[in-house]
């Protein structure tokens, strides 16, 4: 099962894709609080579509409430200073959480210095400092996919339109 993690997400737009995204892959969001926005944010609401029936959101109070809920191990942190790579890791049949940090920040270092060998970065050019947040879960998001055959995912057009 797969679990994407934002801790203090600060921008409505990339919450509501995301939104989007789990419920496209059958994730489970996980919000960690503070938030830079309203759950009623109408860009929220907007991005997210018509999807948020579908979704399955948890959220959390603090990191620390967070990492007492869940009793994994099975957590890996996205970040600019990650030590491998999403391909290098087998995410096969586990239960994963994917964490991911506010959009101006990142994840506080004090959490990546204790949890250093489940850091992960995407590899990128030396001429950005970092992806949009929305296009790094989409890259994880489907990594874990991929990895799993994209087991419960549909491989054909749900809606019965086909190209003639």
């Amino acid at each position: 099962m797969l679990n994407i993690v934002l801790l203090e997400p600060e921008i409505p737009e990339n919450t509501g894709n995301i939104a989007r995204m789990c419920v496209g892959l059958n994730a489970t969001l996980h919000l960690i609080r503070p938030y830079g926005f309203f759950l009623n944010d109408r860009k929220l609401k907007r991005s997210g579509v018509d999807y948020w029936k579908h979704l399955k959101l948890v959220e959390h109070d603090s990191y620390n409430d967070f990492i007492q809920s869940i009793h994994s191990r099975n957590i890996f942190y996205l970040t600019r200073h990650g030590s491998t790579t999403p391909d290098n890791i087998a995410f096969n049949n586990k239960t994963i959480y994917f964490i991911f940090g506010k959009e101006s920040s990142g994840i506080p270092k004090t959490i990546l210095k204790k949890n250093k060998t489940r850091t992960i970065r995407i590899p990128t050019s030396g001429n950005v400092r970092s992806l949009n947040l929305s296009n790094c879960v989409a890259i994880l998001g489907y990594e874990y996919a991929k990895q799993n055959k994209y087991q419960g995912l549909s491989l054909t057009e749900p809606h019965g339109n086909v190209l003639n």
